[in-house]
């Protein structure tokens, strides 16, 4: 639920742009809070400390003495703390308006979470683009990984007008993360048996949860269609989860560049009246690679700059198609799309 409540606080924008000004005595009490939290909770401890120290040794150096403006202050911290740790999960962020005080664990308020449920309704749960392209090629544009028990119509949907088409691909150049369990729901339409997908370490708890796909799933499976991802730098967090969990069980190839390389999952603490931060607690193991994407990235199978994968992907479906093809009339229709696709591509290359 504090990871729920996260994600509500990062959708919602808590941080507006007006900022009252701030104190030095408050400045202070803020950032010490901030670095108590940080050496307590972030998931590597060594880090932690260098994170506090390098900030510590900021304040020394009077850095942060001539800002008042408390929008400015949490960019600063963030920054700081990203040069050292390279994490893109933590971050600080400033409210205008008061953060409530609430005791440890408590959720978000039924009609939080209700109105949050509404927002992304209203957004079709970031199930962006549904086509089917040429040679039947089955698209799919998904942009968040909204709770699973959210989105398990709207996915049964997408997945049933996929169902029939020879090739799918999954376009992730622009998914940003969110829910676990969103991920574990649509990896799960593309395996037949329950299968291992990942690890999550908390370093809080020193708890180790494991995820599986799921025995059951709304609607048919898609476990016997060829499956192709496409990443960018900008693909980050739970989208970063499933294109690299499916290439780890060679259920998909990968297309594109290299994602963002944030692996965390994170929780928020509020610092302050104005002041909180989102500080991972917990790190991914994939049970194959016994390793993760953090600070790396997923690295694609196929290389290919983001505006340009599309048009990789589906000339390097046709060509699989063209390969397996039997039908002679199949297979010419095919190479003809081949060589329209690849015009395309070379044209977008000389722009």
């Amino acid at each position: 639920m504090k990871i729920l409540l996260f994600a509500i606080l990062t959708v919602l924008n808590i941080s507006i742009a007006y900022a009252q000004q701030i104190t030095n005595t408050e400045k202070k009490s803020a950032i010490d809070t901030l670095l108590s939290k940080i050496e307590s909770h972030y998931v590597y401890p060594d880090v932690a400390k260098k994170m506090a120290d390098a900030v510590r040794r900021r304040m020394q150096a009077h850095a942060y003495d001539t800002v008042s403006n408390g929008i400015i202050l949490a960019k600063m911290l963030s920054e700081d703390l990203r040069s050292v740790s390279h994490d893109g999960h933590l971050g600080v962020d400033y409210s205008a308006n008061v953060i409530p005080e609430e005791a440890p664990g408590t959720p978000p308020s039924q009609q939080v979470i209700d109105d949050f449920r509404k927002r992304g309704a209203g957004d079709n749960f970031a199930f962006r683009k549904l086509e089917i392209f040429e040679g039947n090629i089955g698209y799919l544009k998904l942009n968040i990984f909204w709770p699973g028990d959210w989105i398990k119509e709207t996915a049964a949907g997408a997945m049933a007008m996929l169902a029939n088409s020879d090739a799918i691909i999954i376009d992730l150049r622009d998914n940003h993360g969110f829910a676990p369990d969103g991920v574990i729901l649509v990896e799960s339409y593309f395996f037949k048996d329950e299968t291992h997908m990942t690890d999550q370490v908390n370093n809080d708890e020193h708890t180790t949860r494991q995820y599986w796909t799921l025995p059951a799933v709304p609607g048919n499976r898609l476990s016997d269609k060829k499956l192709y991802l496409l990443v960018s730098h900008d693909t980050f967090s739970a989208g970063e989860d499933f294109a690299y969990n499916m290439q780890a069980q060679k259920r998909a190839t990968v297309i594109g560049e290299a994602t963002g390389g944030g692996a965390h999952g994170t929780r928020p603490y509020r610092i302050n009246s104005h002041f909180s931060a989102g500080i991972p607690f917990s790190y991914s193991i994939n049970p194959i690679t016994h390793a993760d994407w953090e600070g790396k990235g997923v690295q694609p199978d196929i290389v290919a700059a983001k505006e340009q994968a599309l048009l990789v992907a589906e000339i390097t479906v046709i060509k699989d198609m063209t390969a397996s093809a039997k039908d002679e009339n199949r297979k010419k229709y095919l190479e003809n799309l081949i060589t329209q696709k690849e015009k395309e591509l070379e044209a977008m290359k000389a722009k």
